[in-house]
Parts: C-alpha cells; sequence; structure tokens
C-alpha cells in the first residue's frame, strides 16, 4: 500500500477489519491510510502529525466499490482481502 516514503513504524490503525462498500458517485474522493480518520474510509485530517498521508481516488463513473478499512491493502484504498488474515 501507498501511503508516503516513510511508513510510521507501528504502521496503520486497523480502523476495520471489514471493508465499506459504497454507491459512489463519480469524482474524485480522499482516502484514509493512517486508520485514524472518524469519518473512515475518508479522510478528515487526523493523520497531521503522522508520515500518512490520505491517497486520492478518482471514480470515473457511478460505481460500487469496497473500500479497505484494515489499511493493509495491497492495492491501496480498495479491498483485496488482506483483512482476513489479520
Amino acid at each position: 500500500m501507498s501511503m508516503n516514503n516513510n511508513e510510521d513504524s507501528d504502521g496503520p490503525i486497523i480502523a476495520s477489519k471489514s471493508p465499506t462498500v459504497l454507491d459512489l458517485k463519480a469524482g474524485e474522493y480522499w482516502w484514509c491510510s493512517c486508520g485514524k480518520s472518524s469519518k473512515q474510509p475518508f479522510c478528515d485530517g487526523s493523520h497531521q502529525g503522522t508520515s500518512f498521508l490520505p491517497q486520492k481516488i478518482e471514480i470515473k463513473e457511478d460505481s460500487k466499490v469496497a473500500l479497505c478499512n484494515c489499511k493493509h491493502s495491497q492495492i491501496g484504498a480498495f479491498c483485496d482481502g488482506t483483512h482476513a488474515g489479520l
């Protein structure tokens, strides 16, 4: 997962061990990579003071997506099932 060049040594906080499945409209969204946001799976600025940065995701057309909440997905903001092994 791409967060920043220097990850926090403790890694991200696991916000949940299941994805958030949403019907999103086409547009840009900012996914929380640190796990601290109170607006999961989206960024609320709680990463301030850490090495984590939110990840911009662009939805080209209205679609259903599964966004990662464990913050360990190998494909960034999108769930790849990694939570099952945590």
